[in-house]
């Protein structure tokens, strides 16, 4: 069986944040709501593009216009994703290593599976084997449920003992115990370190380098 690092995709490898907040704000002006702020669209990601905009409008699910604001974020988010996101520094050398080591890589995200997949080729190429987004329509759960991570370590082939999971949030921690894997959270994305450690985190890497240390 062979070693595995699973990514988290927004704020773990790509900086997605702003792209993030242009289309929350496209749906919202075109519904007549007011803008939200980049720090609160911060706060607001981590747990797919559904509860963004379920935080992001004013009264949530309950809103008359959420389906149609959802959807609008959706078409606006899939034309305009690559406009200021960007890998964060040091990844792609990070990225480069891990393959050099032999560990099969993955990115499992709660956003909608066809961005996952779209981002992951555009920017990563062959370094990331298998791509997995949100895909609850077909019986896979979102993070934390562990079911896309033992997708992905099914379809790699990988040893528990020898795999662990990438993020950035307490989403992601959550996730990797659930999973039954160790967890290394990461502060350059957007979530702090005294946030990940009151949430549990105990392997903390502060840049992408830090990563290959601890793997080792």
């Amino acid at each position: 069986m062979n070693k595995g690092a699973i990514f988290d995709l927004d704020g773990t490898l790509l900086y997605t944040l702003e792209d993030l907040k242009d289309s929350v704000n496209f749906a919202l002006n075109k519904f007549n709501y007011p803008e939200r702020t980049l720090d609160e669209i911060r706060v607001f990601v981590g747990n797919g593009v559904r509860l963004l905009m379920e935080r992001a409008l004013p009264q949530g699910s309950q809103n008359p216009d959420f389906e149609r604001c959802l959807e609008c974020f959706k078409e606006h988010y899939a034309q305009n994703m690559y406009n200021k996101t960007k890998p964060f520094d040091g990844i792609e050398k990070m990225l480069v290593a891990l393959k050099a080591r032999n560990y099969r890589i993955a990115v499992v995200s709660n956003k909608f599976d066809a961005a996952v997949k779209e981002l992951c080729k555009t920017y990563f190429g062959q370094k990331v084997e298998l791509a997995i987004g949100e895909s609850e329509s077909e019986g896979i759960r979102k993070k934390p449920y562990p079911d896309s991570v033992l997708k992905a370590m099914k379809l790699l082939d990988c040893d528990f003992n020898k795999t662990f999971y990438i993020g950035d949030s307490e989403v992601d921690i959550e996730t990797a115990k659930n999973s039954g894997l160790q967890c290394i959270s990461v502060t350059w994305g957007y979530k702090d370190e005294k946030y990940l450690k009151a949430h549990g985190a105990n392997l903390i890497a502060h840049k992408p380098s830090d990563i290959l240390e601890i793997l080792k």
